[in-house]
């Protein structure tokens, strides 16, 4: 028993810290989330998988496709994000989530800031009653431009934080 006390601690004052980062980052007006605290930050590293397709205009352009990434706490894998956009923690519990706002990424080539409004989850563990996921801090995935053959696909690496919110 006190193997799982220990490391119930152990989480608890990493996740602390973790979330003391989120109260450092300035965040944006567009995905502020007023009247919500974190339950949880997890530092994210994957890549931003996008397909050449056609655009509207007939001209063949990168399309983002899906989000690839181990989610992460301390250097350990904790979970895994995927299409949906989904969110799925060791403990079970998992969240799915809609783009709700977005603000620029820090420089050309990342990806944008986001708020996701949570629509589903499932499972007991830290995930659920989650409302709000921001993703924060990222560092590259983004591509753009013309591509020349329909079906491609191309990765591009990125990282960033997961901020996993509760209302009240």
């Amino acid at each position: 028993m006190p193997i799982v006390r220990n490391t119930a601690l152990a989480l608890l004052l990493s996740s602390a810290t973790l979330l003391s980062v989120h109260a450092q980052t300035p965040i944006p007006d567009a995905i502020a989330t007023p009247g919500e605290k974190a339950v949880l930050t997890l530092h994210a590293e994957g890549a931003q998988v996008y397909e050449c397709k056609a655009g509207s205009d007939g001209k063949l352009a990168w399309a983002f496709r899906e989000p690839i990434a181990t989610l992460l706490l301390d250097g350990k894998t904790v979970g895994r994000h995927y299409t949906g956009p989904n969110w799925e923690h060791i403990d079970s519990s998992a969240v799915v989530g809609k783009a709700a706002g977005n603000a620029p990424g820090a420089t050309a080539n990342d990806i944008p800031w986001l708020k996701l409004e949570v629509t589903s989850g499932r499972g007991t563990g830290i995930l659920s009653g989650v409302t709000t996921v921001q993703r924060i801090n990222t560092a590259g995935g983004k591509l753009e431009g013309a591509c020349d053959k329909a079906g491609s696909y191309r990765n591009v690496p990125y990282s960033a934080d997961y901020v996993f919110l509760r209302k009240g």
